[in-house]
Formats: C-alpha cells, structure tokens, sequence
C-alpha cells in the first residue's frame, strides 16, 4: 500500500454530533416503510420532519412530491466556489417492511440496548439508511447554525422509494425534476465508509465504487386447467416449480471485477495472504462478517423468492406465477439471463418487474482521497478500500445523468458484527458511536470536498 499526504481538514461541529443519536431516533419511530405495491404509510411523515428540522435553523429546503405521500426533501447549500461541480449527498426516507413478532424488540421504537457489550439503536431503518440521513441532517444543521459555508455546492437530497427501485424517487426525478441536479458532478450516498476488522492495528474502510445489476423477474408458467384428481401433463405448477428449483441451484462463474480485484489485492496485502479465485469459500472465510456481502460481488446471482398458483386444491390452474431476484455483475447480464432463458424454455415466459444497470466507476480523485483523510482523521488504522454491493442504491438513476457515484456512509463498527446481515434483516441496529464517529468524519469531508 502506498501513503499518500493526508489533506489538511476542518474539525468536526460537536453540535452535530450531540444531536445525531436523536434524530436518528425520530427518523425510526415514522413508519416509511416501503410494500413496493403503492399501499404503506409513504414517506410524507419523514419528508416533513427533515423539511421543519431544515428550516428551524434557518435554511429553505424544497418539499416536492413524486406522487401521493411519495415525499422528498431537497436544499442545496451554496459553497465557496460554485464554479465547481456540486456534491450531491443522498439519503432514502423509505424501509423495507418489518414483522414486528420476528423481532427482539419493537422494529419502530427506537430503543437503545446493548449488543456485543455496546449500546446500539434497534429498529427498521438503523443502517438502512436513517442513519446516513441522520447524520448528514446533523451536519447540515450543525452548518447554518455556525455558519459554516463548504468549499463548493453541496445539494442535500432525502428520497422516496429507492426500496421499491426508486421509480417513484430518484428515476421520477431525473426524468420530471433534471433542474434539481444541475451542476451535480458527483454524489455519496448508502452502504459504503463502513468498517471491517483485520486487526487491532487495521480497520479496512470500504467505499462502495460499483454495484450489481437489477432484473427482478415475474415468471409465468402456462399450462392446462383441470380437475385435481385428473391426469396432467401439462400442469403449470409442475412446469414452474421444476423451472425455480433449477433457477435457484444455477452457479455462475466467478468474475472478478475492478472494484473487487483491487478489494481483494488491498486485503491480501494487509494479510499476507493469496486469494484463490478458484477457491472462493476459502477465500470468503478469510473475511470473516463481511464474507456476506462480499461474496455476491463475485458471481451473478438468482433466487427465487415468490411462488403464486392456483385458487383451489381440487382445481390445477392454468397458469402458476413465481418472483425471481436476479442481480448481476457490470459486464455480465447477457452472460445470466442466456442460462435463465435455457431453463425456462417453452412455456414459461418471464418479464421485468424492475431492471436496472449495473454502476461502477475509478477508485481515485481528490473526492476519494478527502474520504480517506477524513476517516483516518478519526481512526489513526483506517484504510479507505474500493467495493462491490451486491445491492443496488439510487446511484443507478443518478450515474444516467454522468455524476460520479459512491457509497460513504461512514461507521466504525464492532470485529464482530455482522453488518451485512443487518441490511432488511430482523433486528436491525446501529452502534451509536458508530453514528457519533460517522458524523464527525462526514462532517470534515464535506466542508473539505
């Protein structure tokens, strides 16, 4: 690894930090979760607490409306040089949706328990992502009332949707609302700046640089109704299920991509170790927690998640519906959906749900290296690392327009958390110094930017 001058940065606002744990606790207890179907709760609740926390320090955000109680908030905060091209930070006010007898403790309380001996908050929403927008409304609040002014633009943008594809959120902007993102040359948002353990003396940091593509596939299978007790070859539930049992087993070959060869050659650097591509569950055991979210970044990827058929036991439907989640590597779709063609054959046919690209880009500029300044300001053994999600962020709509993407939530987390478990799972939590650390780092960075 090589050391490179670290830039001279601003000291963190201690207001912001002294305010994050709270509104991120706010930000939880509204329930914005996301059914993908049009019904939920919307998030018209969460845009107008961001909206009035905004203007109670003086700023003059923008509420707009993506449709009904698709609400988000925007403000842009004018910097040293607007010459320069803005920086766009974004935040989703949507969840995913939470069973709350699966859970510990109550998905939209809020509560503050411990875990692996450090006080954390529970609830729907904690790291994905009302943390990373209650960290930056701390450090926007924390601005106008010090009156602090960053080097350039920066257009704070808190988004509807991005869990149901951003179709009503960010792909409804940047097709109705271009205006919002004038100057925008880059942008940070979700699931990035989080941290991963490899020894006392080292935390890899890694910075979300490209993610995986989306075909979310609606599947149906058409055969011949008839009775129950009846002869069938044609039976539409045997074609489907024979279909999404090979679907479900089908491996692809690994891929290793720019973003996830230069993860992997930062950490057999650090380790002392080789990674056998041909070895990939050696390989994913060297990471320990992270061997989650890692792992998906090296392969595409298919599982079936919905099945659909029939009205009644004694009645074979003439047609059976299945719900396949597909995501595949950049360079990669045509190489995934020519083997899920050959398995569905005639039949079956398949269309989108939700199709989106996949986004990747470099692992430099100043942008990166004001990244790597800012966590090392806060943690003497942070190493800034390019990554992969697996997932997929409003990065997607917003790179159609040429910004440049990344993923910088910053958190250091306990060795021993499984943070990619947490994302949509049960019990989800956040340290609170995690968020207290990520303010302070998110804050010099974007005053610096």
């Amino acid at each position: 690894m090589t050391e490179t001058a670290a830039p001279e940065l601003p000291q963190p606002l201690p207001d912001a930090e002294a305010e994050v744990v709270e509104i991120v606790r706010d930000l939880i207890r509204i329930d914005s979760s996301n059914y993908g179907d049009g019904t939920g709760p919307g998030e018209a609740e969460a845009a107008e607490y961001v909206e009035s926390r905004l203007r109670e320090v003086g700023l003059d955000p923008e509420r707009y409306s993506c449709g009904p109680r698709r609400d988000g908030v925007v403000v842009r905060i004018p910097g040293r040089d607007s010459s320069r091209g803005a920086l766009m930070v974004h935040g989703h006010l949507d969840v995913v949706p939470a069973q709350a007898q699966d859970w510990s403790r109550p998905p939209f309380a809020a509560e503050i328990d411990d875990d692996l001996g450090v006080p954390m908050i529970w609830g729907r929403g904690a790291v994905d992502m009302k943390d990373m927008c209650g960290m930056t409304l701390a450090t926007v609040r924390s601005w106008a009332r010090g009156g602090v002014q960053p080097e350039r633009d920066i257009v704070v943008n808190f988004l509807p949707d991005e869990e149901a594809g951003g179709h009503i959120g960010s792909h409804w902007l940047i097709e109705h609302r271009p205006d919002m993102f004038e100057g925008v040359s880059e942008a940070v948002g979700e699931v990035g700046g989080f941290s991963m353990t490899v020894r006392d003396d080292l935390r890899l940091y890694l910075v979300q640089t490209a993610e995986k593509g989306i075909g979310w596939l609606r599947l149906t299978a058409h055969g011949r109704a008839g009775h129950g007790s009846m002869l069938n070859n044609e039976n539409s539930v045997t074609l489907l299920c024979d279909a999404v049992a090979k679907l479900g087993r089908l491996d692809f070959p690994v891929h290793v991509t720019p973003a996830v060869r230069d993860f992997l050659a930062v950490l057999s650097d650090v380790t002392g170790t080789t990674f056998d591509a041909d070895d990939i569950d050696g390989t994913l055991a060297k990471l320990g927690p992270m061997a989650t979210l890692v792992g998906a970044t090296l392969k595409n990827t298919v599982n079936p998640t919905m099945l659909s058929a029939g009205y009644k036991v004694n009645v074979i439907p003439g047609d059976a519906q299945a719900h396949v989640d597909t995501r595949f590597l950049p360079g990669y779709e045509d190489e995934m959906f020519a083997a899920i063609d050959e398995i569905l054959g005639e039949g079956i046919t398949r269309e989108f749900v939700n199709h989106d690209i996949a986004v990747e880009t470099t692992f430099d500029g100043p942008s990166i290296d004001l990244m790597a300044a800012a966590l090392r300001a806060e943690d003497e053994h942070a190493v800034a690392v390019p990554y992969m999600l697996s997932g997929g962020t409003d990065a997607k709509a917003f790179s159609t327009l040429g910004i440049r993407c990344y993923g910088f939530a910053p958190l250091q987390l306990p060795p021993d958390l499984n943070f990619g478990a947490l994302f949509h799972g049960v019990d989800e939590r956040v340290p609170v110094d995690a968020l207290t650390f990520g303010t302070r780092v998110l804050g010099r960075f974007l005053r610096a930017v």
